[in-house]
């Protein structure tokens, strides 16, 4: 990785945090300034503006949740096991798994109306979360883990939507009592539909 590579990064790194906690509107070039320690014109080697940078930062929070959903997929060995590991990982919405809580949560809301780049990303990431949970339950139903009858496509919508609206939710009460409402709820349809 070259320097400049290396500053990006570092650049990308410190202002996401803000970005999610703080919003992309609320987030001020004199912010990222005091967090990476910068000066401004280095700033603008690496982002033409502060919208170019909450692009990367979307595109880097993305890629974390990401990873931390295979991690926690990767360590359950069957359909079943994937399904409550994804709920399981969204289980403490008061501690978030990304400094500022859920950026799809964040980052959707905001962009909606006002960044259509950023909206279109985080689509694009909630399409991905659909087709993966549905791609779970359809592996459950071909290898005879979940009753054949079981729409897939249904559930998935109601879980991801279900789970995204738990977190909000817990993060507005500041306690996790909805979370748990929510995943004992989805835990019971998906043993409902184990085979």
């Amino acid at each position: 990785m070259t320097k400049a590579e290396r500053t990006r990064e570092l650049i990308i790194t410190k202002a996401a945090p803000l970005f999610n906690t703080k919003g992309v509107a609320g987030t001020s070039m004199s912010d990222i300034l005091e967090v990476t320690k910068l000066a401004k014109g280095s700033l603008y080697v690496h982002f033409e503006d502060k919208e170019d940078l909450a692009h990367a930062v979307v595109d880097y929070h993305i890629e974390r949740l990401g990873k931390a959903i295979e991690t926690a997929l990767g360590k359950a060995d069957s359909a079943q096991g994937k399904l409550l590991a994804y709920i399981d990982l969204f289980m403490d919405p008061v501690n978030p798994l990304l400094a500022g809580g859920c950026p799809m949560l964040n980052f959707g809301m905001e962009s909606d109306d006002t960044d259509q780049v950023i909206r279109k990303k985080i689509c694009s990431f909630m399409d991905t979360g659909l087709k993966l949970i549905y791609s779970i339950i359809k592996s459950g139903k071909d290898n005879g883990e979940f009753k054949a009858d079981w729409d897939g496509k249904e559930f998935s919508i109601r879980m991801f939507a279900t789970i995204e609206g738990g977190i909000m939710m817990s993060r507005i009460a500041g306690d996790n009592k909805t979370m748990k409402v929510i995943a004992r709820g989805l835990k019971k349809e998906i043993e409902d539909h184990s085979a």
